[in-house]
């Protein structure tokens, strides 16, 4: 991959000789080049420009015999930018400081009086790493891993929610999901149990929809003759995930009960079946999951406080559906192509005031409600297009933007087109070529967008 001189990246000098600094310009005049001649300035221009490639000169003001500044300033572009290539301009003799830069994380450095046509070799060679890395970033974005095979998500808290459970799932750890009811606690728990590579089955049981008198038998199982009806020996869910993972939906509505037992369970893992009295061991993984918030139920006596910490080894907060920038068109879409084959109406498609409906409603019932109108409105179509009133929706009507209170401009200004990038994608079910046309802008800088935006 060669550099194009008419697109070439962007380089920032910083140098408080202003003669080398106009020298090293010049001899780089094929890149657009930023100059600097202190660390204050050299953020703001580093901030404004974005380069990929800084060369920085150690000794700065207010002290250039030093080179506090000079490493602080590298930390502080680091912090900011970890992919950034910085090339460190030494002295002669300074092969020691030189070497602790390149340990902090600089890309080379060079000692001065240095060639320029060495430097930019160097800057060339940093130049061609940056793209490389950044098409490879870009690439590995694109590929989303087994905790996110039944997750569909473009927002950014939902998607480091699933890189956390990505994570996690190779550990023991049990997890507790809290989040509104419809939110997708059962596709990450099902994600969880994918990606952790064990070989039993993932079990599910909703605390909530089993009578008190039934739910114990349904979690430990019972022995033949242990109750009326009894007739055989039956293993309990617990039992049945053996080697697997076994998700408690709804845990809040767990009675007292059985919330001491479940914790004997979680401390030495091992059970009795009703009417049992033998112990039996049971590997399994245990994630809990609710929509009630478990502190209130703790200080008002409803839940153990010992049992919550035993849950919430890991605890993840899943955001609701109305916070997730553009997650409910995306979901929309998905769904509809999947009703659409279900029912052979061949290609559906969503009106735009359909979508415009979608992305306005709150959706109190999350992706749950979402699933079930987009399924009515695939079945009550007349055409192939599904309109807002198939749907039992309403299109909105536009208000004006809410004034901002953030006076950093690019930091706001990301923060825009990250939205509107991420709506174009929703609106045109991820058409990168419908994205770029309703965005005004070609398919190469949408992709660059996509990049810097950490778009996945």
């Amino acid at each position: 991959m060669s550099l194009n001189p008419d697109n070439a990246g962007r380089v920032l000098i910083v140098e408080d000789d202003l003669a080398l600094q106009k020298q090293i310009k010049w001899s780089l005049d094929r890149y657009d080049c930023a100059t600097a001649a202190d660390r204050e300035a050299a953020i703001l221009q580093f901030r404004r420009v974005q380069p990929s490639v800084v060369t920085m000169d150690l000794g700065l003001p207010p002290d250039p015999d030093s080179v506090s500044e000079g490493f602080r300033l590298l930390e502080q572009l680091l912090d900011l930018d970890p992919h950034a290539k910085v090339i460190v301009l030494t002295g002669q003799n300074d092969q020691a400081n030189a070497l602790r830069a390149v340990a902090l994380g600089a890309y080379d450095f060079l000692a001065k009086p240095f060639d320029p046509e060495v430097l930019g070799l160097t800057i060339e060679r940093a130049m061609r790493l940056a793209e490389l890395q950044a098409e490879n970033r870009r690439l590995q974005a694109l590929q989303q891993p087994d905790a996110l095979a039944g997750l569909m998500t473009r927002d950014p808290e939902m998607l480091r929610i699933s890189r956390m459970v990505e994570r996690v799932a190779t550990s023991g750890a049990t997890v507790l999901l809290l989040g509104e009811s419809g939110t997708g606690k059962e596709v990450l728990a099902q994600g969880l149990h994918q990606a952790s590579r064990r070989s039993g089955r993932f079990v599910a049981i909703n605390c909530a929809a089993i009578p008190e008198t039934l739910l114990e038998s349904e979690l430990f199982g019972y022995e033949k003759g242990a109750f009326t009806g009894a007739a055989k020996t039956t293993p309990g869910k617990i039992e049945t995930a053996n080697g697997g993972t076994l998700m408690l939906d709804e845990i809040g509505d767990l009675p007292a009960a059985l919330q001491a037992k479940l914790l004997r369970f979680l401390q030495e893992r091992k059970i009795e079946r009703l009417g049992g009295r033998q112990e039996i061991a049971v590997d399994v993984r245990v994630v809990g999951a609710t929509h009630q918030n478990l502190q209130t139920l703790i200080a008002d006596g409803r839940f153990r406080e010992d049992l919550y910490y035993r849950l919430a080894e890991i605890e993840v907060k899943i955001p609701p559906l109305r916070t997730r920038q553009g997650d409910a068109v995306l979901l929309a879409h998905a769904f509809l192509r999947r009703f659409a084959q279900e029912q052979r109406r061949g290609a559906l498609v969503f009106s735009e005031d359909a979508l415009q409906a979608i992305d306005a409603h709150p959706w109190p019932g999350n992706v749950r409600e979402l699933l079930n109108v987009v399924k009515r409105a695939s079945i009550m179509a007349d055409g192939t297009r599904v309109t807002a009133p198939d749907m039992g929706l309403q299109a909105p009507a536009r208000e004006g933007a809410a004034a901002s209170t953030e006076f950093d401009l690019r930091a706001a200004r990301e923060a825009a087109e990250r939205q509107t990038v991420i709506a174009a994608l929703a609106r045109t079910n991820n058409n990168i070529v419908k994205a770029s046309e309703l965005l005004g802008v070609s398919r190469p800088t949408l992709y660059d967008l996509m990049h810097r935006l950490a778009i996945k």
